[in-house]
Parts: structure tokens; C-alpha cells; sequence
């Protein structure tokens, strides 16, 4: 599993057993013999989970001044609770989780909220289960990941934008089935990028609102018996909304699909991304190229120049929606309320976040570097790039578009016949093969003409690519959650 900037190294806390000094953790009255040491490396999470422990805490303190608004715990009892879990906070930060044996992250804190304040910590419990626990610590770390994921995001598009800017008045061929088809601005393929990854910018918004609902209060499965103010609670740990059934509460893994969807979502633009410049960077195309900082060489041939960056992104992918196929086989067989299953949630849920907190940065570094070659994109535009505006001048005489399309259709045939361009042939045979052709059929080829004659909003005309950028502004613009400005 990768790593990424909120996941701790783990430290040197050895754990030391129990609190309970039972067989079975937190639920050891029930049994009377210990967890086989099989069973326990199976039913252990705390080397996935450990990196909720800051939300663990975050809730338990809110947990615990819940309790004493209700009258459950004494002002003195809460603020024993808050100080202990502070300082095991301080703890955990300072050394981490490393060795210690504890079953999972929540017991883990509790251990060490009895080593700081003793037996009240049995009390921070009440009412409370671990799986809403649970729930609400993995809500929690969605919507903070949700948010470090779209501002990775907002870089790529900054990268996308500023290379569209730099290329607004470069020609390309535009391709339909790899094959060359119309000419447009570097800019407008660059933007067609832009405009896919800002709607996964939007998808990560959503999801941070279908995680923003809290599962707290929930109880195991039929709600808490004590006067908790679960509204109280939703504005003291900010979330938008609370849930409205206990049962859905404990179990709804929706909001993960959908974070683990929009990561699928954001690697297969990533993969078509580096598909592009994997072409494009190629001898055979040579349309642009990538900083040093991006590639790779060759230990056998010298002058390899290799686009690793975009290999890297595009075999990525392939994980990211390998985790939305697993989280969607883990919850869809599921009977209702909470199920021991869900404990796999975490581990896709993580890796997605991990993933895309590797691969987005270098991907916007390398769009960044990227630069176009002028005289190779000159060199390679053919003029039968230019048939579909051919037919369009036969239109323009009041021709049908499909005889119009008929008519270049041959044209084209004679010119590969002639081993010739298409804007080479002689008027004489562009009027043979039909009358409505004038002496000024030759002015249709002309690459800035064919751009700019595509001035419709989201054409590749120069006032419809500044349009685009001035759109693209707006939405950058925006503040995270709110629509672009007017």
C-alpha cells in the first residue's frame, strides 16, 4: 500500500494486552477460552485501520461531551475523559502504533485512555458501539481525504489549463479511431482533458457529502437508550446531516462505492491522459515532449527516452478499478445491519486514496513540463484532414451534405490514386467531378481557416477556445463545494 502524507510511520508502542484482563478484548465475558492465534491474525485489523486514530480520538471526545450533556457522565468525568484522550493523542503522535497487539484502532485507544485516567474510561463507552465507532472514524477520514484528493486534482487542471494557454495558436490533427480526422487547436485537446477531470473534481465533491452524515448514536444496531443530542453531536464534529435509521447507519458503505468509484473514475481519465502523451511523445508522432524530470532512459540502449510517468499512471488504473470491483463483490450480498465483511472497506478505500495521492502530482508535473512541437505538428497535418470542409464549401452552393460527401468521397480516391495530396489536384478535376466547384476551391485548404470557421461554443475557433479558458478560470476559481462564479 503506498504511502501518503496523513499516513503515520508507525512508531515503538508495544501494546500490553487487554484493559480487561480477559480472554477476548473488549468482549471477553462471553468466552471462556482465548482467540486461537490463527483466528487473530485473521480477526486483527489495527496494521489497516491504525491511521484512523486521530478520528477516533476526535469522536470520542465528542462522544464523551455528548454523554455529559445527557447526564450520563459528571462535567469532572468528561473532563477526565477529554484531558486522557488528549494526551493519548500527544501520545500517539509522538510514537505511533508500531508493536503494539491490540485488536483494531478503537481498542487500542481505549487501552491507552485507561492507562491515563484509569477506570472512568469504562465509561466513555456508554451508548456507544464500535460500529458506529467505526462509522463515524471512517466518515471522518473520508471527507478529509476527499478533500486532499480534489486538490490534487485542481492541480492537474491548473497544469491542463496553462498548456492549453500556451497552445492556443497551434494546429493539430484531431483524431477519431487513432486516424487522422479534422484539424483543431492544441488547446482544444488539451481542454477535452480539462473538462473530464473537472467533473471528477465534482464526483470527489459528492462524495465528500455522501460521507458528510453522521452514523454516531447510532448504537450497534437499534440506537442509543441514552438522551444523547445527536444534532449537538453533528455540528460539534461538523458533519452535514445525521443519519435517519440505526440499522442503515451502522451498515451504509455507499459513500466508500462512491469515493472508491470517483478514484476508478479519475484513473481511467488518467490512463487516456497517458495514453495521449505515451503517442504523442512516440518518434512516429513527436507532438510534444516531456521534461527530463518525467522520463526514464534505457540500462541497455542509450537513447531511450522513455514517458515512464504516463506507463506509471496508466498501469495504476487497472488498481483503481480493481478496488471499485472488490468493494462492490464485498457489500452486495450482505444481510442487513452491520456484518464482520465490512472490515475489508477500509483496506480499498485506502488504497484508492493511496494510489491517487501517488500518481496525480507527477502526472501534473508532466503536463506542466509538456511542451508542443510547432514544426512537427506542421509537418504532419494532411489535406485530406480538410474533406470534411471540402464537402461543407459544396453545401455552401446549395449542395445536400450526403451527395456533397459523395463527391469528396471521390476525390479523395482519385488523389491516392495520383499518389497525390488532396489539395493538389488541378481544379480542372475538382470541376470534372462536379460543376458546383469554383477557382476558389483551393482556399478551402488553409489550417486557420478550417479552425476558425468552428466558432459554435466548444468549437476550435480562437474566440471559442478563449471562451473555454475564461470558463475553465471560473470553475478553478470556485472555492471547494460551490459552483464557478457567473
Amino acid at each position: 500500500m503506498s504511502k501518503t502524507p496523513d499516513r503515520e510511520s508507525p512508531g515503538s508502542l508495544k501494546g500490553e494486552g487487554s484493559h480487561t484482563g480477559g480472554t477476548g478484548g473488549l468482549w471477553g465475558g462471553r468466552f471462556e477460552g482465548a482467540m486461537a492465534p490463527e483466528m487473530r491474525t485473521l480477526n486483527d485489523s489495527l496494521s489497516i485501520d491504525f491511521r484512523l486514530w486521530r478520528q477516533d480520538i476526535r469522536g470520542s471526545r465528542s462522544w464523551a461531551r455528548a454523554l455529559c450533556a445527557a447526564g450520563v457522565l459528571s462535567e469532572d468525568e468528561a473532563e477526565t475523559l477529554d484531558r486522557g484522550l488528549a494526551s493519548v493523542a500527544a501520545r500517539l503522535g509522538r510514537r505511533g502504533v508500531e508493536r503494539a497487539t491490540d485488536e483494531d484502532v478503537h481498542s487500542l485507544v481505549e487501552r491507552l485512555l485507561f492507562k491515563e485516567v484509569g477506570e472512568v474510561a469504562g465509561k466513555l463507552h456508554t451508548g456507544r458501539s464500535r460500529n458506529d465507532q467505526v462509522a463515524t472514524d471512517l466518515r471522518l477520514w473520508g471527507q478529509e481525504a476527499a478533500s486532499r484528493t480534489e486538490g490534487l486534482v485542481v492541480d492537474l487542471l491548473e497544469a491542463l489549463v496553462e498548456l492549453a494557454e500556451r497552445s492556443r495558436q497551434l494546429v493539430m490533427p484531431g483524431y477519431t479511431h487513432l486516424q487522422q480526422a479534422q484539424p483543431i487547436r492544441a488547446s482544444q485537446w488539451a481542454l477535452a482533458h480539462f473538462w473530464a477531470f473537472l467533473r471528477d473534481r465534482q464526483r470527489v465533491r459528492r462524495a465528500a457529502d455522501s460521507a458528510s452524515v453522521l452514523p454516531l448514536g447510532s448504537g450497534a444496531i437499534a440506537g442509543c437508550p441514552f438522551p444523547v443530542d445527536r444534532e449537538r453531536l453533528r455540528q460539534d464534529l461538523g458533519f452535514r446531516s445525521i443519519s435517519e435509521n440505526s440499522v442503515d447507519a451502522v451498515s451504509d458503505r455507499d459513500w466508500v462505492v462512491e469515493m472508491i468509484f470517483v478514484g476508478s473514475m479519475i484513473g481511467v481519465h488518467l490512463s487516456r491522459l497517458a495514453e495521449d502523451l505515451v503517442l504523442f511523445s512516440s518518434t512516429e508522432f513527436g507532438f510534444l515532449r516531456l521534461g527530463d524530470g518525467y522520463c526514464t532512459g534505457s540500462s541497455l540502449m542509450p537513447q531511450k527516452r522513455n514517458p515512464d510517468v504516463a506507463e506509471l499512471a496508466r498501469g495504476k488504473s487497472g488498481r483503481l478499478v480493481g478496488n471499485l470491483t472488490g468493494i462492490l463483490t464485498l457489500i452486495k450480498g450482505l444481510p442487513t445491519g452491520y456484518n464482520r465483511d465490512l472490515q475489508e472497506d477500509k483496506a480499498l478505500l485506502f488504497d484508492t486514496v493511496d494510489t491517487l495521492t501517488l500518481t496525480l502530482p507527477p502526472m501534473a508535473g508532466a503536463v506542466g513540463s509538456a511542451e508542443f512541437r510547432r514544426a512537427r505538428l506542421e509537418e504532419v497535418l494532411d489535406s485530406q484532414l480538410l474533406a470534411t470542409d471540402l464537402a461543407e464549401y459544396l453545401v455552401r452552393r446549395g449542395k445536400p451534405f450526403r451527395a456533397s460527401h459523395e463527391v469528396v468521397g471521390k476525390l479523395v480516391r482519385i488523389a491516392e490514386a495520383r499518389g497525390r495530396s488532396l489539395n493538389e489536384l488541378p481544379f480542372e478535376t475538382f470541376r470534372e467531378v462536379d460543376a458546383a466547384f469554383d477557382r476558389d476551391v483551393h482556399e478551402v485548404f488553409g489550417w486557420e481557416r478550417s479552425v476558425e470557421s468552428r466558432s459554435v461554443p466548444g468549437g476550435s475557433s480562437t474566440s471559442a477556445i478563449q471562451s473555454q479558458l475564461e470558463e475553465a478560470r471560473r470553475h478553478l476559481a470556485a472555492p471547494p463545494g460551490a459552483a464557478p462564479a457567473s
